[in-house]
């Protein structure tokens, strides 16, 4: 995956987030907290490539 797909990645997952965060009400619920490890988990990646870039 290219640099600009998981930035529109992020940005969806960010946006998803926080319509789930007004949804529920709660930083606790179960769903938003399961989003916001997706979304973890996207700028994790994101970060790794950045770094490898930066390395080679």
């Amino acid at each position: 995956m290219d640099r600009m797909e998981l930035k529109s990645q992020i940005e969806d997952a960010r946006q998803q987030l926080h319509q789930i965060h007004l949804q529920y009400g709660s930083l606790l619920h179960p769903e938003v907290i399961r989003q916001s490890i997706l979304l973890d988990a996207l700028l994790n990646q994101y970060n790794r490539i950045r770094v490898e870039k930066l390395i080679n």
